[in-house]
């Protein structure tokens, strides 16, 4: 690949959220993209939206959890954009609420989106970028692959084992110097992603002051094409998360879990559902939540930053001292 030779690059989750915002991004370099998510209108109208920015896109309906679908997907990539340059496995579920209170069919649904099905998309990509003898494979985690995340159960479990699936794999082809497997956890982010959401917590979902735009990650995943890296942390608290999981996890976990206690108690009333973790959602619901202030946000994540520092401080202190 060309330093300025357009990009050819497969997404799937493409239809909402940061995969939509990524699919964006790409196409004003004049990237070629083929785009995949289960929701077909979602599709349409970020196909159409990278088509405005510069860039062609070409969309295709598929359930990733399907790993023969994925690997008829991946064929088709290589056949139609000649060779692929960065895939980007984007899509992610989840579901709020204790864990013996969320059905357990919920459970598997998010442990099949987020785990297995990167996996499958690896499974069908990785023999490409051997072939071509490069390539790069962006993994969508999140900082809850490093921080356990009470009222998420589910959640934890895959993005834990996404990280070390991530790992696992990355060693296997250190070999392979152009090929690369580049893992993205980025802390809250504002998408329609929580409007997708199961939710058994007795609340109505919210997002947290400082949550990142999606275009703020999308950036991230769009230098990662020309500039690769194991592991890109995005959100100025995620690193102190980090460090306090390491010092002391339990107390992490522990002070989660109050959080979440608190805010189920005190937050609006909502209806228990299982969101789109199923069915793919009706309609095109783009990028971004559009549920954040900016400003509000900024301060906020400040203050947070701080009160992280002092914690995992705190924590690191008491694991010394004992």
């Amino acid at each position: 690949m060309g330093k300025g030779a357009p990009l050819r690059v497969v997404i799937t989750g493409a239809s909402s959220g940061i995969g939509a915002a990524t699919a964006i991004a790409f196409a004003r370099g004049g990237a070629q993209l083929l785009l995949a998510a289960r929701g077909k209108e979602g599709l349409a109208d970020i196909a159409a939206r990278c088509r405005d920015a510069g860039g062609r896109a070409e969309a295709r309906v598929v359930d990733v959890t399907d790993a023969a679908a994925v690997q008829a997907l991946a064929t088709e990539a290589r056949a139609l954009l000649g060779a692929i340059d960065l895939w980007f496995s984007c899509v992610g579920v989840g579901v709020v609420g204790r864990y013996h209170e969320v059905p357990l069919a919920d459970h598997a649904r998010v442990i099949q989106a987020n785990l297995q099905s990167h996996m499958n998309e690896a499974h069908a990509v990785v023999p490409i970028f051997l072939a071509q003898d490069r390539g790069t494979w962006v993994n969508m985690i999140s900082v809850g692959g490093f921080v356990a995340t009470p009222y998420a159960a589910a959640y934890a479990a895959s993005k834990f084992g996404l990280r070390g699936f991530s790992e696992a794999l990355r060693g296997e082809l250190s070999r392979h110097p152009n090929v690369h497997v580049c893992d993205v956890y980025p802390t809250f982010v504002d998408t329609p992603g929580i409007d997708h959401a199961g939710n058994y917590s007795g609340a109505r979902l919210t997002l947290p002051p400082g949550a990142l735009a999606p275009e703020t990650v999308a950036r991230a995943v769009v230098r990662l094409a020309r500039h690769p890296r194991d592991t890109t942390v995005v959100g100025a608290p995620a690193l102190l998360l980090k460090l306090g999981q390491f010092a002391a996890p339990n107390l992490m976990a522990a002070v989660m879990n109050g959080f979440m206690d608190s805010w189920s108690a005190r937050a609006p009333r909502g209806e228990d559902t299982s969101g789109a973790i199923h069915e793919p959602p009706a309609g095109a619901s783009g990028p971004d939540g559009r549920r954040r202030d900016p400003h509000r946000g900024r301060k906020a994540a400040a203050a947070g930053t701080v009160a992280l520092a002092a914690l995992a401080g705190v924590a690191l202190w008491r694991r010394r001292a004992t």
